[in-house]
């Protein structure tokens, strides 16, 4: 489905007026906030989430760029970066004790680090990229300090919802949204929280989906946070 020039866009969903879901915005008071950085050439705003999560989160905020000197210019105010946690591209090495976690706290190496209970209740923020791979891959390499925030791995339970809608890289693969979901649902104890978050999200599948009859979209798949 391509965006024509004739085509309006709700300034505030930033969706095409036929695919807006500001009518589902609900803003909800996260006590983990969200920092959502998102590539300057990531174009896909038909059924990209990054502006649908920061719309719906009263603690979170998106930033498009390439790079900030430090977590505390990108925030605005002095942070610690070991009290945030950044959503890794890396992949969590599998083991008995952590088969069952849904979020993981991970060394660069990517085994599990001990403790995990302690470590994520220890955070404040989590820092998500939006992007397809390579462009996510790009902001991480361009922000140094990321490497003294705690990664971050999901195991999602269940595919994206997007379905047939989009094509995704692996089967675990999830949009940026629902990444959230899952990882504040998990560092907030608050397993209602998806239910919460992701309805935007399921009306912007529906809407699109009636749009195309079920036939995929993009072809160019969005980042996917992976574990």
């Amino acid at each position: 489905m391509a965006e024509t020039a004739t085509q309006e866009t709700c300034p505030a969903c930033e969706k095409p007026a036929g695919l807006c879901v500001c009518e589902a915005i609900a803003p909800i008071d996260n006590a983990i906030e969200v920092i959502v950085l998102r590539h300057p050439q990531e174009q896909d705003r038909i059924l990209g989430t990054a502006r649908i999560l920061a719309l719906q989160l009263k603690h979170a905020s998106l930033k498009t760029g390439l790079s900030w000197p430090n977590l505390a210019k990108l925030i605005g105010r002095p942070a610690d970066p070991g009290q945030w946690g950044i959503l890794y591209l890396g992949t969590a090495k599998s083991s008995s004790a952590q088969s069952e976690r849904i979020l993981s706290a991970v060394s660069k190496d990517g085994d599990p680090l001990p403790d995990q209970d302690h470590l994520l209740a220890g955070l404040k923020g989590i820092i998500l990229l939006d992007g397809n791979w390579q462009q996510a891959k790009a902001l991480w390499w361009r922000n140094a300090w990321m490497l003294k925030c705690v990664r971050l791995t999901l195991r999602p339970p269940a595919p994206s919802l997007y379905g047939n809608l989009r094509r995704e890289p692996r089967r675990e693969s999830i949009s940026t949204i629902e990444a959230a979901a899952l990882a504040l649902s998990e560092l907030q104890h608050d397993p209602q929280l998806p239910d919460k978050l992701l309805p935007p999200f399921k009306l912007l599948l529906k809407k699109a989906s009636r749009q195309n009859s079920g036939t995929a979209i993009a072809a160019k798949p969005e980042k996917r946070w992976t574990s």
